[in-house]
């Protein structure tokens, strides 16, 4: 099994160009399915690569008890790629995964804060320490330029062009574009590099913009754990990518360009920017109930 991993994985990358987070997904997925067929291998051999459409859509259903479609999708997904890997290494001539559907979900609509809100998350940080005025910067850099956490992660020293207000990011499946910030981000950003980043640096050379308390590159989960709580401080439950939601809304409702905001967020299909035009549209809504209660009759109240 390790070794058909690790040969899955290394194809993901080099030959699917699949970012590194899609290549542990898809090879995660395809672990739950070899536990699945090996299970049933002392009776009916190794079906972790003879089996056919029918036991792929066996074991679907059975893994579709425990997640919902968008996971499911990927699990088609990961199956689609995985038989080819076996295809490329001689061990099947043909994909069963193939003639899989892939199960529709329907888009749920992201949820986004006002920028009241927003304020009130980022004034919750104690900007008189170090790591108060990096969560600072890191914060305002995220909801500015509409970041990923993966982005931002990523971001090196070099990546900030501070005259043109722009950093360069990398997004999902490796590709570079330029994402815009605001002034507010800029001052935040400087004080951040003049005040707090040399006292986490220490003695240590670091590329990274964002430094943990050690001198190290900043992890994913000390962001979204650090967000958390500020978000509970401000009495929301919101996630990290909340923030990102919000800046495509504000956008959009600010008079912005399907196209524009595409280029800014990074997305590759159209469609994927589409679904905050619904969102703008489910605030609109809200407002038009809540200052003009009399005529929540419309909406069924």
């Amino acid at each position: 099994m390790t070794d058909i991993l690790s040969g899955y994985r290394s194809r993901l990358i080099t030959i699917e160009r699949r970012s590194p987070l899609t290549a542990e997904t898809y090879v995660g997925e395809i672990r739950f399915f070899l536990e699945y067929a090996r299970k049933q291998t002392p009776e009916k051999g190794d079906l972790s690569i003879t089996a056919g459409a029918a036991f792929l859509v066996n074991y679907l259903e059975e893994r579709r008890k425990n997640i919902g479609p968008r996971s499911a999708a990927k699990a088609v997904s990961a199956l689609r790629s995985y038989f080819r890997y076996l295809i490329s290494r001689g061990l099947r001539e043909d994909n069963p995964a193939a003639v899989l559907e892939t199960p529709r979900h329907v888009p749920r609509l992201p949820a986004v804060l006002g920028r009241e809100k927003i304020e009130e998350i980022i004034e919750a940080i104690d900007s008189t320490k170090p790591l108060g005025i990096r969560n600072r910067a890191l914060y305002e850099l995220v909801y500015s330029a509409g970041l990923r956490v993966s982005e931002v992660v990523h971001l090196d020293l070099k990546d900030v062009f501070f005259n043109e207000r722009i950093t360069r990011v990398t997004g999902k499946g490796s590709k570079e574009r330029m994402a815009v910030f605001g002034d507010q981000a800029a001052l935040a950003l400087k004080a951040y590099l003049e005040q707090s980043r040399p006292v986490l640096a220490g003695k240590r050379q670091s590329r990274a913009l964002f430094l943990s308390r050690r001198g190290k590159r900043l992890s994913r989960k000390s962001i979204w754990k650090n967000y958390s709580l500020l978000a509970a401080l401000a009495g929301t439950s919101s996630k990290l990518h909340t923030l990102r939601h919000s800046f495509a809304t504000e956008l959009l409702a600010g008079g912005a360009g399907l196209r524009q905001v595409q280029e800014l967020l990074g997305h590759a299909d159209l469609a994927t920017t589409q679904i905050y035009t619904h969102v703008d549209v489910s605030m609109l809504r809200e407002n038009h109930r809540k200052y003009l209660p009399r005529l929540g009759a419309v909406y069924g109240d």
